[in-house]
């Protein structure tokens, strides 16, 4: 077997000066293709650019408060204690919102609400996704650079 650059046209006469085919036998060549990534970000939409169990940057601008992190806006200081007491009324807000889908942060363990709380959010056909806060920020990165139209409601650890 040639190579693809001693084999086309008229460079097959420079066969014997290939690299690939002076290698000794009983070796392989291995090729490495390098790949540079670039993270895209569409213009004018909040990223989340670290995130922490107390803090969460978004455009590189830090928030210690409970918050709802959207592609076009950031509702700060979340009017909220904590997961146990979540309310009704905080998903209506959120619904107020007009979300495709939500992905609710719970903090650093994995809990799930109440189905009574987001029935109004399944009515309406919005998708609510239940998350630790780690996991929502890098979900919400994905769908935001997808062009969805997610709201990622954020609980932080209070730091005493």
């Amino acid at each position: 077997m040639c190579c693809i650059f001693c084999c086309i046209g008229d460079d097959y006469v420079n066969h014997r000066q290939c690299v690939i085919h002076s290698i000794p036998s009983g070796l392989k060549v291995v090729k490495i293709l390098f790949m540079k990534l670039h993270l895209t970000q569409p213009e004018d939409t909040n990223l989340i650019t670290a995130y922490d169990d107390h803090f969460v940057e978004v455009n590189k601008e830090r928030y210690s408060n409970h918050l709802i992190v959207m592609p076009n806006q950031i509702i700060e200081d979340w009017a909220i204690e904590g997961f146990a007491k979540l309310t009704v009324a905080h998903f209506t807000d959120i619904l107020k919102l007009n979300p495709e889908v939500i992905l609710l942060g719970t903090g650093k363990t994995h809990r799930f609400v109440h189905p009574k709380l987001t029935a109004a959010l399944i009515e309406k056909g919005i998708a609510i996704e239940c998350m630790t806060t780690h996991a929502a920020c890098r979900t919400y990165n994905i769908l935001m650079n997808e062009g969805r139209h997610v709201a990622a409601a954020l609980l932080l650890a209070r730091e005493q």
